[in-house]
């Protein structure tokens, strides 16, 4: 088993995929069995084109790919419109899919997901997977029609591109870039996407309680970004910043004392509010990555996060890289974002979702990690 990444920044289609293809050529031959291109927009037109030469000329077994606001290669983040980018790999079990396979090809260890925001039935991917999907939702697209995917000799614009993984080993973690505040409550009363009452009280005056025993430096990020998390696993005794799956809180309402955030809430959820900023992004990710390794990875990270989050351009990839000792790596920013948290599958905003390759298995078995050990 093998694995190969290529990044180009050429502007020019032809160019981009000579120098891509011929590192994949150099570093593994012709015929890999998995093939995944993540092209920027300035490529959108020509995705077809490239698509049928990298078939061409390389002859994989399965090609997928989509377009994207920023491609990611190595240590590289270009989130200029251009760049194409290739992981390649040999000795992997890829099967691809227009929509989430009905019956699982034998040995399948992940679902990598690449789909159209406006179109694809994610939730019901997330929902009905026995496996753990990874993968982000295509960034490049302002409206319906906008996206592409390419999934082997056809490039589509709307649905998803879903391949089944076997004959390789994949750990995944999901980095929220949040930190909890105040302490776990329990909904108590909820409609739909508001929450009523926390604890037995209404949810804006439990919320007004825990803001106002902050610091003034919490409060100021309270103010640009306040979040929900909800736990994903009730039966634990505890919980940390990897056991919520969060989500923003988008508003309240001063008659009623209902807090209104982006997911249904149902009574007897535990939540807790969380604050995001870059340093907490930063060290979240880290954190998560310490002591990791992989044979190669997939990066899907948030349109929300780089230059724009950090202040720094290629922060996420440098990370991975950094924790990798530069492994092949190739991803793209996404419109949502993929991954398990608490043995769960779920779709994220403002994440970085990492798919680890392991050409063999995982010591101590696959891991699905949010912050620690889900589960654990």
């Amino acid at each position: 088993m093998g694995f190969a990444a290529a990044l180009s920044v050429h502007p020019l289609a032809t160019h981009a995929v000579g120098e891509t293809v011929g590192h994949v050529l150099d570093t593994l031959g012709t015929e890999p069995d998995l093939v995944i291109l993540f092209a920027g927009t300035a490529h959108t037109g020509a995705l077809d084109d490239i698509a049928a030469s990298i078939r061409h000329l390389l002859q994989p077994a399965v090609l997928v790919g989509t377009t994207t606001s920023t491609v990611i290669g190595g240590r590289h983040e270009v989130d200029d419109g251009g760049g194409l980018s290739l992981l390649a790999a040999t000795g992997v079990a890829a099967q691809a899919f227009r929509t989430a396979p009905a019956d699982l090809p034998a040995g399948t260890t992940a679902l990598l997901a690449l789909a159209d925001p406006f179109s694809a039935p994610i939730a019901d991917l997330l929902r009905d997977s026995p496996v753990p999907v990874v993968g982000g939702l295509a960034s490049a697209a302002r409206g319906p029609g906008g996206s592409r995917l390419v999934l082997d000799g056809a490039v589509h614009t709307d649905g998803a591109a879903v391949v089944a993984l076997g004959n390789v080993a994949v750990e995944s973690i999901v980095s929220q870039g949040c930190r909890p505040v105040g302490a776990p409550l329990i909904v108590t009363r909820a409609s739909g996407t508001l929450v009523e009452e926390l604890a037995g009280e209404p949810a804006l005056a439990r919320v007004r309680a825990i803001l106002s025993a902050l610091s003034a430096e919490d409060v100021a990020l309270a103010r640009h970004g306040l979040h929900l998390g909800r736990v994903v696993d009730e039966s634990k005794a505890t919980f940390d910043r990897g056991d919520f799956v969060v989500g923003p809180v988008l508003g309240a309402d001063k008659r009623t004392g209902a807090v209104a955030v982006a997911d249904e809430v149902t009574v007897g959820t535990t939540v807790q509010l969380h604050l995001r900023d870059a340093a907490t992004a930063a060290e979240d990710l880290r954190a998560l990555l310490r002591g990791q390794g992989a044979d190669a990875a997939l990066l899907f990270t948030c349109q929300g996060r780089g230059t724009g989050l950090f202040g720094v351009p290629h922060h996420d990839a440098g990370a991975v890289s950094d924790a990798l000792d530069d492994a092949p790596l190739a991803g793209m920013s996404c419109a949502g974002e993929l991954g398990p948290v608490g043995g769960r599958s779920l779709l994220h905003g403002l994440s970085a979702s990492v798919a680890l390759l392991h050409a063999g298995p995982v010591p101590g078995g696959p891991r699905h990690r949010g912050y620690g050990r889900d589960g654990e």
